[in-house]
């Protein structure tokens, strides 16, 4: 008897065992072979491991057909044709093209609309019928976007008239009131200036919420230095309030930069240094405020010291102000000492324009027979100056994706108690162009012009060095007019380490000498961020137009930026 009972589970587990371990096969047909081939179109799958899957895929393939037009589509039948195979028999019917749906509510206009079709009225919209779910999604979200997150839509059965048009109405429920924004709490970093949350975000509290705009604001966060986004914003509904939280984090935006440079003196030989100090220090106070102190010593016995102070969102306003102060002293020949205050709106993330006047002092130090061009003169000038300034994603090797600073200035200068109407205007802009992960261009276009009826040569403007055309000593260079090129192709060898080549024209005028020349600087570079901050060398090269290479002219320029 027990082996009777052994031998029936024995042939029960055996006919178990096959009958599920074979996958079943699904075929679907249509009406006719073009209703086939339509269905075989849309493709779908065939082989499954039980019934139920084949049963959620003939669902599926409905729905598809559906969705695509066959809006008169049935299954008629699910036979099984052997042990293993079934077969589901479709009725496509006609297949319309496109649904028009009729809506009454003040949140959907007809520009929203305009992205989808160009069909689209105040009340209503036509579409292909294969975009109904993306269009309902599309507009479930520009009533999110009003205030309404928690709507929801749906269609009321479709009809289709006797021309075979398809019609719908469109059901909005809002389940809700409109929300706004009650409450903006920062995560991480809780210091962060409440006036760049309500100007340079432009959240307020009170605004209707929708959390697409406040992403996109967010995102403006990248243009900020010493702030960044640490994931996007968090919201909290309570039946009363609407609670916005941002992920913010405080980075290094503190820089300390210097450089050596050294060279040739053509005249005694020997070689020569100079170099200079530039200490950044942002948002140390949780202001936004930023200081600048730069000092520079060159091989020309000149000494340059500029102190900048930036102050922006003044008593909770858009508008900030900037204090400057530069001193130039060349040598025992002159020192020119220049006051500039400034007053500037924030337009956005990126842009500012300012207002601002500048008042510059210069005292001739000699009584030389050279003195006949260094006079004492008094200068003030009304500026205007708009900057634009994108902020790199590589910010530690490369700060400024896009860069432009325009300016132009006008007033009048004294000068033995006469005065002169004179004028100033600059120029400053690069851009970084990436040509893939690796490769990517460099190009800066530099220049600035100072008119007027006669000229000093203590007023000139004064240039060369790292920071325009390299090749040449700091300021070593003096005009009334200039125009300088910088292009570099720049190679990354690792995300912190790149070189660089140098190519730089400058074009110069000297009203005082008469003198019109162009320059030429060529040379090579790298960089590489280390711990203790960006570590740069350049070599260049620099020659007149008329002027043979030398490599006694060659500058070697070293510099060091430390974030803190």
């Amino acid at each position: 008897m027990k082996k009777k009972v052994l031998l029936y589970h024995i042939i029960y587990v055996a006919f178990f065992t096959v009958s599920f371990g074979q996958n079943l096969t699904l075929k679907i047909e249509g009406a006719n072979d073009v209703e086939t081939k339509q269905i075989d179109s849309i493709s779908y799958f065939e082989s499954h491991e039980n019934y139920k899957s084949l049963k959620a895929e003939i669902d599926s393939t409905f729905s598809r057909l559906v969705s695509n037009g066959f809006l008169e589509c049935k299954i008629n039948s699910i036979e099984k044709t052997n042990d293993s195979t079934f077969l589901s028999l479709f009725h496509l019917g006609n297949k319309y093209e496109s649904l028009t749906l009729y809506f009454e509510t003040e949140f959907l206009k007809k520009e929203d609309l305009l992205a989808l079709s160009s069909k689209a009225t105040d009340s209503s919209i036509t579409i292909p019928i294969p975009a109904t779910k993306r269009t309902l999604q599309y507009l479930n979200s520009l009533i999110a976007e009003k205030g309404y997150p928690f709507a929801s839509l749906s269609l009321n059965p479709i009809t289709v008239d006797a021309q075979k048009n398809v019609f719908s109405s469109l059901v909005i429920k809002l389940n809700g009131g409109q929300r706004r924004i009650d409450a903006v709490v920062v995560k991480g970093y809780e210091k962060f200036p409440k006036s760049y949350i309500r100007h340079f975000l432009k959240i307020k509290k009170g605004t209707q919420f929708g959390i697409k705009d406040i992403e996109k604001k967010t995102q403006l966060l990248k243009n900020l230095r010493f702030a960044s986004e640490i994931k996007p914003p968090e919201v909290l509904f309570k039946n009363d309030s609407t609670t916005l939280y941002l992920y913010i984090e405080k980075r290094k935006s503190n820089a300390f930069d210097g450089f050596l440079g050294f060279g040739t003196n053509e005249e005694t030989n020997k070689i020569e240094f100079d170099g200079y100090l530039n200490l950044e220090l942002n948002n140390n106070l949780n202001y936004g405020e930023s200081l600048n102190l730069y000092y520079k010593s060159d091989e020309n016995k000149q000494r340059t010291f500029n102190a900048q102070v930036t102050l922006p969102y003044l008593l909770k306003t858009p508008l900030g102000a900037e204090f400057e102060l530069r001193i130039f002293k060349k040598d025992t020949l002159f020192t020119t000492a220049t006051q500039i205050a400034k007053l500037f709106y924030q337009v956005n993330s990126k842009n500012r324009i300012s207002l601002g006047i500048e008042a510059i002092q210069s005292n001739n130090l000699t009584n030389s027979s050279f003195s006949n061009v260094i006079e004492d003169y008094k200068t003030n000038l009304y500026t205007l100056e708009y900057q634009f300034r994108e902020i790199s994603e590589t910010f530690s090797l490369f700060p400024f994706k896009s860069m432009i600073s325009a300016s132009a200035a006008t007033g009048q200068r004294t000068f033995g108690g006469e005065k002169e109407s004179q004028s100033k205007a600059s120029l400053d802009a690069s851009r970084i162009f990436d040509l893939n992960t690796k490769n990517s261009l460099y190009l800066r276009l530099n220049g600035s012009g100072l008119f007027s009826d006669t000229y000093f040569e203590n007023e000139l403007l004064r240039f060369g060095g790292i920071n325009s055309i390299r090749g040449f000593e700091e300021n070593s260079l003096a005009a009334t007019a200039y125009g300088l090129l910088n292009l570099e192709y720049r190679y990354s060898l690792s995300p912190s380490m790149f070189v660089h080549t140098i190519t730089d024209f400058c074009y110069l005028e000297n009203n005082i000498t008469e003198q019109k020349e162009k320059l030429y600087g060529f040379g090579f570079g790298f960089g590489i961020l280390t711990q203790a901050g960006l570590f740069r060398l350049v070599y260049a090269n620099g020659k007149s137009e008329d002027q043979s290479f030398k490599l006694s002219n060659s500058k070697v320029h070293l510099s060091l930026t430390a974030f803190f």
